[in-house]
């Protein structure tokens, strides 16, 4: 398996060298113009979910308040580092289409004509994807997690939730499951470039199930096997998602397609 891949990418690159592009000095300077934007992008975000930091904070406190808990802080700074780094998230949310149009806009170079018409395709299942991952870990595993953790676990104890333990523990589930449904995104890269295909992913599926389960054991936030079931389910669908889009945009699969289009 790991010979076929490195194979199948070194195959790729030499294609894409084949391609007409840029200098190493101007690879680094649309390099530097893409970062520019994107930090401009970023501090712009920032500073609109800044203006709505109390409600944010509301949205991010909602799965302790609803279980009858409350934050508690040990330093004078921890109620602003709050506020910042719900309104830093908020502000990468916001600019993540700008963000990510800048990202194609360096990588599109070294694509072929008939691969940048999926850049709008991209990004709306890019955005879409971690949203549906955050929202995931907003509605199901974080309320969840924290009932199991404090509520079950913890019964015998007082617990005393500090506001920076629980906002890193906040960020940590949400993004880590906002990240975790790219996969199929991933998947399209690697099926585009002609590194994977819907065949070889098939074949090698139970390789997939065990990193599945694995990664879902490391950012799963409760110890049971329920929870780790609860990360690994969504993804084993996201797997077969990209399946279909591997499918979809492989160069062997679009070449089969015009050609029966033209024997037709």
């Amino acid at each position: 398996m790991e010979t076929d891949l490195i194979d199948r990418a070194r195959s790729a690159v030499q294609d894409r060298a084949e391609l007409p592009g840029m200098s190493l000095m101007e690879h680094l300077e649309e390099l530097r113009k893409r970062l520019i934007w994107s930090v401009g992008f970023l501090l712009i975000g920032f500073a609109v979910a800044y203006v709505f930091h109390v409600r944010l904070y509301n949205y991010v406190q909602a799965p302790v308040t609803n279980l009858g808990l409350k934050l508690n802080f040990t330093h004078p700074t921890d109620g602003l580092n709050l506020y910042i780094k719900t309104s830093f998230v908020g502000g990468v949310i916001l600019a993540s289409p700008f963000i990510l149009y800048q990202i194609w806009l360096f990588i599109s170079p070294g694509m072929y004509a008939n691969e940048k018409k999926y850049v709008w395709p991209f990004m709306s299942a890019t955005v879409l994807l971690f949203l549906a991952g955050a929202w995931f870990g907003y509605v199901w595993v974080l309320p969840e997690a924290i009932k199991v953790l404090v509520l079950d676990f913890g019964k015998q104890f007082h617990p005393i939730l500090t506001i920076e333990d629980y906002t890193g523990f906040f960020l940590a589930v949400i993004l880590g499951l906002g990240i975790t449904f790219e996969l199929p995104i991933l998947i399209f890269f690697l099926a585009l470039f002609g590194i994977v295909d819907a065949k070889f992913l098939l074949k090698h599926f139970r390789y997939a199930v065990l990193a599945i389960f694995l990664i879902a054991a490391v950012i799963c936030p409760t110890p049971d096997p329920i929870g780790m079931c609860l990360f690994a389910s969504p993804m084993l669908a996201l797997y077969f998602i990209g399946v279909a889009v591997a499918f979809l945009v492989h160069p062997a699969a679009r070449d089969k397609r015009k050609q029966a289009k033209g024997a037709a």
